[in-house]
């Protein structure tokens, strides 16, 4: 029992002490004086002190549901290779055309520039 409680409070400080380091780092080596364009106001892609009503660009937004698609993909693909063994006939095949569907996706937004940023919401 003794040890076991040894080994957390030991984990505890050294991981406090890292993370003091760091932060002590960060502290130390940080900008201390920031540029006007850094501590601007910025929000959702486009400058918020402007004239309400102002056409914005919606790539911002496309972006970002892009991100989220493809960042789904992921939480689909963990729990299926965690059952992979239990389920493999049919669950392979499915994530396989899944796969594809989102593969073909993604190559369409690219080909079709829904990826470049440079040139969008000026």
């Amino acid at each position: 029992m003794f040890s076991e409680v040894f080994y957390i409070i030991n984990l505890l400080i050294f991981g406090i002490m890292i993370s003091a380091l760091v932060a002590g780092t960060s502290y130390i080596l940080g900008d201390k004086q920031p540029n006007q364009e850094k501590v601007s106001t910025y929000e959702c892609g486009f400058d918020p002190l402007g004239a309400p009503g102002k056409p914005f660009s919606i790539h911002f937004f496309l972006i970002g549901i892009l991100f989220l698609i493809f960042d789904l993909e992921i939480s689909f693909l963990l729990p299926w290779c965690v059952v992979y063994n239990q389920t493999f006939p049919f669950s392979y095949w499915t994530m396989i055309i899944f796969l594809i569907i989102l593969t073909v996706g993604l190559a369409y937004e690219w080909l079709k520039g829904g990826l470049e940023w440079e040139g969008h919401g000026k």
